[in-house]
């Protein structure tokens, strides 16, 4: 800028002077459009094979993935390095548009067989068999509950109401060991 022009503005220094740019060719044009390979338009081509005295046609992409894969099973390390890419690959497109298989739902039908309570009761120890009763039914294990989980039950009895004395009569009958229960201090044992 001159200073004799009367403008007040100040001068940038970034600014270029009058008449002086630092492309002096100017804006360049556009770059072409990128062509494609002698090998990508060679893979779009078919080829015509004869495998066991038929005749099969095949894209030479195909063709050239077989032999790939051929060379690989022959021990070819760059062609076993290439065959490894293809798997990677594969299995990142699987990862990311499969599903997540969710786990197989656990259908099973629920018997209303009263045994199936019986067997769950014995193998977690809650019960066991009672001997003397082993012949009153041929067609149903009778139970009585262990010691230890009735106890357990008669301290978590909540209310503090007192047991009834049909209600300690029951928990005898159905105990195996009921001698070895303590009851809560307002129950007469």
């Amino acid at each position: 800028m001159n200073d004799d022009s009367g403008s007040k503005k100040k001068r940038n220094p970034g600014w270029f002077a009058k008449g002086y740019s630092p492309n002096p060719g100017g804006r360049p044009p556009a770059s072409p459009a990128p062509q494609p390979s002698v090998l990508e338009i060679l893979v779009d081509k078919t080829l015509t094979t004869v495998r066991d005295g038929m005749e099969h046609t095949v894209e030479l992409k195909e063709a050239l993935q077989q032999r790939t894969y051929q060379d690989a099973i022959n021990g070819k390390p760059m062609a076993m390095r290439e065959v490894v890419k293809w798997i990677k690959a594969r299995d990142a497109w699987r990862t990311k548009h499969e599903r997540q298989a969710s786990p197989p739902a656990i259908t099973s039908p629920i018997s209303p067989d009263p045994d199936n309570a019986d067997a769950a009761l014995l193998l977690l120890g809650i019960a066991a068999l009672n001997p003397a009763r082993a012949e009153y039914t041929q067609n149903r294990a009778q139970l009585l509950l262990e010691p230890r989980w009735v106890q357990a039950a008669i301290r978590r009895r909540r209310g503090g109401q007192r047991l009834t004395d049909m209600e300690r009569d029951e928990i005898r009958r159905c105990t195996r060991d009921p001698d070895n229960l303590r009851w809560p201090r307002a129950t007469d044992t």
